[in-house]
């Protein structure tokens, strides 16, 4: 499938050479940190998928993975500022290693919510992995404790990033609008 014409006036941000590297660095850290526990990973989708299973291949350690739908994009390029989990998790996290793999970090509502959310099952750790962190947007004071890449305050899209379902299969991430991307 070659690239539609909406696709390639796409300003790439970070190239996928960029994406895999940062991915393996991330998982030689969470690696090490890790070491003789089994991390219990869950992706918030729908944008985290192809982040999450990359991520896993950089992994030296067994793993389990679950996922929980979450919505705050209704549609367009704002978040609603309104937060609803559209699928729950499949297993129980209770005394568990819990490790949230989103796509991008925003405003924060969403982890501050999911935080909330998940605390309350009472993992033993609960720590979050995120391929893009937009601090700009930041609404609510929430950190990263794994960070791929920081990036300025633009509407990026593919890499499981979309935009009305659009976009995700890119192989890099990339601006929407024809705005500069630094």
């Amino acid at each position: 499938m070659g690239n539609t014409s909406a696709e390639s006036s796409l300003e790439v941000l970070l190239n996928a050479s960029q994406i895999a590297a940062r991915i393996r660095e991330l998982g030689e850290e969470i690696s090490g940190d890790y070491l003789g526990r089994t991390p219990h990973l869950v992706g918030v989708l729908k944008g985290a998928w192809i982040f999450m299973a990359d991520l896993i291949r950089h992994l030296s350690l067994e793993v389990t993975v679950d996922f929980l739908g979450i919505e705050s994009y209704a549609s367009g390029t704002t978040s609603s500022g309104e937060v609803k989990i559209t699928k729950d998790l499949d297993v129980s996290i209770v005394g568990r290693d819990v490790l949230v793999v989103e796509d991008i970090l925003d405003t924060g509502r969403t982890y501050h919510y999911l935080r909330g959310v998940l605390s309350a099952h009472q993992p033993e750790s609960l720590k979050l992995v995120t391929l893009l962190d937009k601090t700009g947007r930041r609404a609510v004071p929430v950190k990263a404790d794994y960070v791929g890449f920081q990036i300025p305050d633009v509407f990026v899209v593919g890499y499981g990033l979309d935009y009305n379902q659009q976009f995700r299969r890119l192989p890099d991430v990339r601006c929407l609008r024809h705005i500069a991307c630094v």
